[in-house]
């Protein structure tokens, strides 16, 4: 296990030692760019709820995102992406009607691989990885006595363009779609007499435009 363990530490210094190495965007030492962007996170649900039935309804959210891109040469790069929503959620449809489920917090830090198709100042990119999302502060809601959200892990698929306004600003369009799933336990004792599981499919699409900076 040691000898595993010394040889995996090797290659990634190895690795680290030729991304390092690499040239850079436009050859001015650029290997490094921040954006700020304007997202409108728009979940595209649905749910399998026990016991009751029906589905779930999770409201659009518009925040800001954050994302920090190192580029290994001129088309590849790897992004992480930060952001935080708070969406309100609701049980629609069950048999015992809709039920307002209050709302919730989610951190989605992702990270993904991009391709870069250079030959100008319109800079279009495709990329894809993993996403971890983290549930935070949730508010029951007026019927639930509680509400837990399982962390989940899923993959998102991103594709946008970078439109260069000189050698460091650029403006950026964006759009991902997140393959997302969490379980929801809802305790509803006082109100149903029961403690309720969802498996819940919120798969955002995110639509994002803003300004970004070379350095």
């Amino acid at each position: 296990m040691r000898k595993k363990i010394i040889v995996a530490v090797m290659a990634l210094m190895g690795l680290s030692n030729l991304a390092i190495a690499q040239d850079t965007p436009a050859d001015n030492g650029s290997k490094w760019q921040f954006r700020l962007r304007g997202i409108v996170v728009s979940p595209d649900e649905s749910a399998d709820i026990e016991a009751i039935g029906g589905d779930v309804d999770i409201s659009t959210s518009v925040v800001p995102e954050f994302d920090i891109t190192y580029f290994f040469d001129d088309n590849w790069s790897l992004e992480l992406i930060l952001a935080t929503t708070k969406h309100d959620v609701e049980a629609v449809g069950t048999a015992a009607g809709d039920i307002d489920l209050g709302n919730v917090w989610l951190l989605p830090p992702t990270l993904t691989a991009q391709y870069h198709f250079t030959g100008g100042d319109f800079v279009p990119y495709l990329g894809a990885g993993p996403n971890l999302t983290l549930f935070y502060g949730v508010d029951e809601g007026p019927t639930a006595d509680d509400v837990e959200y399982d962390t989940a892990v899923g993959f998102a698929l991103q594709g946008g363009f970078d439109f260069m306004l000189n050698d460091k600003w650029f403006l950026n369009l964006d759009i991902k779609k997140l393959f997302l799933n969490t379980t929801a336990t809802v305790d509803a004792t006082t109100a149903l007499g029961a403690t309720v599981d969802a498996d819940v499919d919120i798969n955002p699409w995110v639509f994002g435009v803003g300004v970004g900076i070379k350095l």
